[in-house]
């Protein structure tokens, strides 16, 4: 049975703990919840997601541990690390009015605010602990990694398929250099 083709990352499995299957999740939803609907799937790079039966799942230090079925000790649950972390789509609750999910914004443009000039395209997203990262991959395939704070991103507007944002001082020339040209495309 293949995997359904609307699913949703949300984390990544990082480390064991303990001895009873146990693993940390680099986690980007807000509720545990979700890995308690039944619909969970893991990935190894980039081979077909199979479908898992999470067993518990446990705040620990303020990150999730999760434990499947599949994996009832340390030595079991080891392999999974680095696997990543999918639900269905359809899973997901509704977002308020004033939110959008992270999977709806990869690939729109990102925008300067300043003079609407276009930086690139929002390529992926890394989370370092609690703080999120853009990959904007500029036209001519460099990257741009910015916070993702309030205070950089002035606008999403998932109808125009753009983000606004106003970098912070230094940033595009640390990734681009003084004499870079941003396009109007």
């Amino acid at each position: 049975m293949s995997a359904p083709d609307n699913l949703i990352e949300v984390g990544v499995l990082t480390r064991p703990h303990g001895i009873r299957g146990e693993i940390h999740i680099n986690y980007y939803a807000e509720s545990l919840d979700l890995l308690l609907c039944g619909k969970v799937y893991l990935q190894a790079g980039n081979r077909e997601p199979r479908r898992v039966e999470v067993e518990s799942v446990r705040l620990h230090g303020g990150m999730p541990l999760v434990r499947f079925a599949e994996a009832p000790d340390r030595t079991s649950v080891e392999v999974l690390r680095g696997q990543t972390l999918l639900v269905e789509e359809t899973s997901l609750p509704e977002p308020n009015e004033d939110e959008v999910y992270l999977h709806e914004m990869l690939g729109l443009d990102v925008l300067l605010d300043t003079d609407g000039s276009r930086l690139g395209t929002l390529d992926h997203v890394l989370f370092h602990g609690e703080q999120e990262i853009w990959s904007i991959v500029t036209p001519e395939g460099r990257e741009v990694l910015l916070p993702a704070v309030p205070e950089f991103v002035t606008s999403i507007d998932l109808d125009a398929g753009s983000i606004r944002i106003v970098p912070p001082e230094g940033l595009l020339e640390l990734y681009l250099g003084q004499d870079t040209p941003h396009t109007n495309s």
